[in-house]
Formats: C-alpha cells, sequence, structure tokens
C-alpha cells in the first residue's frame, strides 16, 4: 500500500493532490459528518473548529487500521455572517434555498486537513476564504441548480468555484485551494518536511 492516503472521495480534493503530483490512495472514511456536526453545534463550536474536528474524525478513523500509512482527513464547513452554518443541500430545493441566502451576502468557507499516523493526530492546518456572493435573480438559481445539481449536490456552498460556480461571485478572499476544499501550502509544506513530498 502508498505510503500516503487521503480519507476523502471529494474529486476536488483528489484532483488537487494529483496535480501537485503526489502519489496517493482514497478511500471513504464513513464518518457520521451530520450526527458529529450537530453535536459539535451543540456543544457552541464555531464553523472553523467544526471542520478541523471532521477532517480528524476521518483521519484518525482510518489511520487506526492502516499502520505505517499517513492518511489526509479534510472537511469543509460554511458560515454566514449572522453566524449560521449550512451544510450540503440534501435535494435541488434546499440547494436553492441555500443560495437564495447567500445571494448578495458575503460567508466564510473554513477548509481543515489533518494527518494522523496510528490513529492519532500528528499534524493540522485550516484554511479561511471569504466569498461575496452577487446577487440572483430567482430563475438564475433555478437554471443554476437544474443544470448543476450533480456536482453541487457534494459541495457545502452549493457551487464548484473552479467551473460554473465561479459565475456566482463578485469577490473572493483566500487561495482557491482553500475554496476547493483543502490548505494545499501548508499541507506540501508538511508533506516535504516528512519525505512525503519531493523537497
Amino acid at each position: 500500500m502508498t505510503q500516503l492516503l487521503l480519507a476523502s472521495q471529494s474529486s476536488g480534493r483528489a484532483a488537487m493532490l494529483r496535480a501537485a503530483g503526489l502519489s496517493f490512495e482514497t478511500t471513504a472514511a464513513h464518518v457520521d459528518e451530520e450526527a458529529l456536526t450537530a453535536s459539535l453545534v451543540a456543544a457552541g463550536q464555531t464553523a472553523r473548529n467544526i471542520a478541523d474536528a471532521l477532517a480528524e474524525a476521518k483521519a484518525v478513523k482510518i489511520s487506526s487500521r492502516l499502520p505505517g500509512v499517513t492518511v489526509i482527513g479534510a472537511d469543509t464547513t460554511l458560515a454566514l455572517d449572522d453566524g449560521s452554518m449550512l451544510t450540503k443541500p440534501v435535494d435541488p430545493e434546499e440547494a436553492a434555498d441555500h443560495l437564495r441566502r447567500m445571494a448578495g451576502t458575503r460567508h466564510r468557507l473554513f477548509s481543515a486537513a489533518v494527518a494522523a499516523r496510528a490513529g492519532a493526530p500528528v499534524w493540522r492546518a485550516v484554511g479561511e476564504a471569504r466569498l461575496w456572493m452577487r446577487p440572483l435573480p430567482d430563475a438564475f438559481i433555478a437554471d443554476y441548480v437544474a443544470r448543476h445539481w450533480d456536482s453541487i449536490r457534494w459541495t457545502v456552498g452549493c457551487y464548484e468555484i473552479e467551473g460554473a460556480g465561479v459565475q456566482l461571485f463578485d469577490r473572493v478572499e483566500g487561495d482557491p485551494w482553500t475554496i476547493i476544499g483543502m490548505p494545499m501550502l501548508p499541507l506540501m509544506a508538511w508533506l516535504r518536511a516528512t519525505g512525503l513530498a519531493p523537497a
């Protein structure tokens, strides 16, 4: 087995690692994200800390049964300016509702990555990006969701900014990797330092 494993089936995260020239395998962590998120929200945790905790749960779960493998867990959370969080939409109607709530406002994305070995975290980083979504007419939202539901259903913000999702925004602050789903620059620095990526 490879020395590096991504505990995610996110095509965006895998594409980032592949484009960086890394050799790795992927697997689903099968963590109950909904239940864990609910308990963390009830405990008063911030969106940033929830992203970190979810990433850790994925990495730790997989690495505990794969000694000798470094497992990267990752997760992204989205916080509106009123402090509420949005999760992945369950159906097109909820996706449209999320987009209506974000339209004309700013939101923040937190993308966390945690590396674990032998069931314990050994490294972590959380990136933050701020995005200003332009006002969106209802007809645009309906057409956008209908055209892109198969891909946006897996995303916390109902968009893939590297694709048609770029049409939704007036302005963004933050690196593109954080927006796609992983803080790549600190992750690559750590992988180089540990010999898992070319120095």
